[in-house]
């Protein structure tokens, strides 16, 4: 593991740190929640939640931006900013026409938002604790494949949606242990 005792890089890891536990628990509540309520149907309830996720994206990249200007990270931030914006108005659009039309938006911006994530990654490796998130946004273009071809299937449902959630939010897990370790290498 690469770590790098710089004012910035010790700036910066714990904000990210903590960030990265706040973005594993609400994946994870929020993946729990939708896949015991929006199964196969857009309920009001799965709605929300749905548009609720890249909502949220937009937070937590706001945070990450705020904390991360001094790396010259924060441009990708403020693309995601826009992409995950523009997912949680599409997605409330999309809600309306059912699973298929949500699978087919959330594929697109998971496609979108894991190339972003994987670039602002690959800028941070000096970090330390990072892979995970590279891994990440990799995974992510592939899940996002993955939602907008599932979307034509027979029976289409969010529960996929649920797993990658889960996913994500381990990757933020681990990647928040590993910053932590790079931290007490310094």
């Amino acid at each position: 593991m690469t770590t790098v005792d710089t004012p910035t890089a010790g700036g910066i890891a714990p904000a990210l740190r903590r960030l990265y536990f706040v973005r594993f628990a609400f994946a994870i509540v929020w993946a729990v929640l939708l896949f015991v309520t929006s199964k196969s149907a857009v309920g009001p309830i799965g709605v929300v939640l749905v548009v609720l996720y890249p909502l949220f994206d937009v937070a937590a990249a706001v945070v990450d931006a705020r904390s991360s200007r001094a790396t010259g990270t924060a441009r990708g931030l403020y693309v995601n900013i826009a992409i995950s914006l523009l997912a949680g108005i599409g997605i409330a659009i999309a809600s309306a026409s059912g699973v298929p039309a949500v699978l087919r938006v959330w594929g697109a911006w998971a496609i979108v938002a894991g190339l972003v994530q994987l670039i602002v990654a690959l800028g941070r490796r000096k970090l330390g604790g990072q892979w995970p998130m590279i891994l990440s946004g990799g995974i992510s273009v592939l899940a996002g494949a993955n939602f907008v071809i599932g979307a034509s299937a027979a029976n289409p449902s969010l529960a996929n949606v649920a797993g990658y959630a889960v996913l994500g939010g381990i990757f933020f897990l681990v990647s928040a242990i590993r910053l932590g370790r790079a931290a007490k290498g310094n």
